[in-house]
């Protein structure tokens, strides 16, 4: 009789999500709110079909968890339609480098100060808060490859870029506490892995690692997507199997990475921004994509496939057709991973650590971090509001959690550091979610005002 309930909870959950879907789009919630509502009713304190424990299922919430960041990281990677060398990618590179290391510092000092926490434990911590999501915060990501909107671009990058550089700050709290899993790190376990020391984290955990997960998947999806586009300019009926050919390029650039000590969050983001970089490139840098008749991708259509058989539109073709299918699969993964977590919490997690901790987190360490960051930057005042705001935590939280879990990180302590992340998650969800509807259609209002006044008065639209 379970499995009738569950099938019966998920058809009502999906299809309740997909009729009310232009509903929640003006209405301060989000849908991740509504598959965290249904998770915490399907778990121990509601129906009681759901009563996992995180820290002995860590292994099946890390591959879930997993999957989706890495699926919605390709995503963010093709919405990016900048030129590498574009100073639009200054503010996000330094909410992913400056900000991040300073909000991790700031939860570290909480940790040790206030939770007692020791600092292997405090800088864990802060590694795992510290990036912000790229599945939950769609909300105030791109709207589409044409959007070149400050606030929106940045805060996109930089969820597509620190879900990978958070990871170093991962094994050095690791590392502190003897966990490090430095053992057959290199090349697959072809040799025994650097070991841990400062200067080896240094060199291999955050110089190598961030590189090279970064190199490979921009090769990755520079040489694959290079390749699909030149055979299908010239054959228009053989590319088909979108889905194959994303979930096949995700694997490749993950698997290469890891293969050779990188980082795959970083090579999967940047296996899709690859991807839009070859359009662009083919465009030759045009502020917009070519047109595209709407057209299905079948050997019956192949005649009207001609019109789209030029470089850029080829190109433009390709990112288009993976960006369609990775958002569906995209949003299906994020309900999945929510609605665990309501499933999963429980009272015990809720203590008083995480009723102070979280709104210092929400309120003072990220918008003090993203301040210090941004110090002296191009953008407007209340974009830097804005950004110190939305920093979600999701899913990425809950796989580094796991990750951590998953390699030896146990007993009183690890209960402790699981109910911390686990809360501060929800209320995240809960907290952004609500604030994320009227404060993005203020900023949006604010902007078409700032547009439409003179010149001399909008100072290029900034705010």
């Amino acid at each position: 009789m379970d499995s009738i309930y569950w099938y019966l909870i998920i058809g009502t959950t999906l299809l309740g999500v997909a009729v009310a879907g232009s509903l929640l789009k003006s209405l301060p919630i989000s849908a991740s709110i509504i598959y965290l509502l249904v998770g915490l009713a399907v778990g121990p304190h509601g129906l009681g079909l759901l009563s996992w424990d995180v820290v002995h299922k860590a292994h099946l919430f890390e591959v879930l968890s997993e999957v989706a960041v890495l699926v919605s990281l390709f995503t963010v990677g093709l919405n990016l339609r900048r030129s590498i060398g574009d100073r639009a990618w200054l503010l996000p590179v330094r909410l992913a480098s400056l900000s991040m290391v300073f909000t991790i510092a700031g939860i570290a000092l909480v940790g040790v100060a206030l939770l007692g926490l020791p600092p292997g434990a405090a800088v864990l911590l802060g590694a795992m808060l510290a990036p912000t999501d790229p599945v939950l915060a769609s909300d105030v990501q791109v709207k589409g490859v044409t959007d070149r909107d400050t606030l929106r671009y940045s805060l996109s990058a930089e969820a597509g870029l620190n879900d990978g550089t958070a990871f170093p700050f991962v094994m050095l709290g690791l590392g502190l506490l003897g966990l490090h899993p430095s053992d057959g790190a290199g090349l697959a376990g072809l040799w025994p892995g650097p070991g841990f020391s400062l200067w080896a984290w240094l060199g291999w955990d955050l110089i190598w690692a961030v590189a090279a997960g970064l190199l490979a998947g921009g090769a990755c999806g520079w040489l694959v997507g290079g390749f699909i586009a030149s055979v299908r300019s010239r054959r228009a009926e053989t590319f088909g199997l979108q889905a194959f050919v994303v979930l096949g390029l995700i694997a490749l650039a993950y698997g290469l990475a890891e293969l050779i000590y990188g980082y795959g969050f970083l090579a999967v983001f940047a296996a899709g921004y690859a991807i839009r970089y070859l359009e662009l490139r083919s465009s030759r840098h045009a502020a917009d994509p070519p047109e595209l008749p709407a057209v299905a991708p079948d050997r019956e259509e192949a005649e009207k496939l001609e019109a789209i058989k030029t470089p850029e539109a080829t190109a433009h073709y390709l990112a288009v057709s993976l960006g369609q299918f990775n958002t569906q699969i995209e949003h299906l993964l994020e309900a999945a991973v929510v609605v665990l977590i309501g499933g999963v919490l429980s009272p015990r997690y809720l203590t008083w650590d995480v009723l102070w901790f979280a709104p210092l987190l929400f309120g003072l360490l990220r918008p003090l971090a993203v301040l210090a960051g941004m110090w002296r930057s191009d953008s407007g005042r209340v974009q830097r509001i804005l950004m110190a705001w939305f920093g979600i935590r999701g899913i990425g939280s809950i796989y580094y959690l796991t990750y951590a879990l998953g390699h030896g990180f146990a007993g009183p302590l690890a209960e402790r550091i699981t109910g911390l992340v686990l809360s501060t998650v929800a209320l995240s969800i809960i907290v952004h979610g609500i604030s994320v509807t009227p404060l993005m259609n203020w900023y949006e209002s604010l902007v078409e005002r700032r547009r439409a006044a003179p010149a001399p008065a909008r100072d290029d639209v900034k705010v």
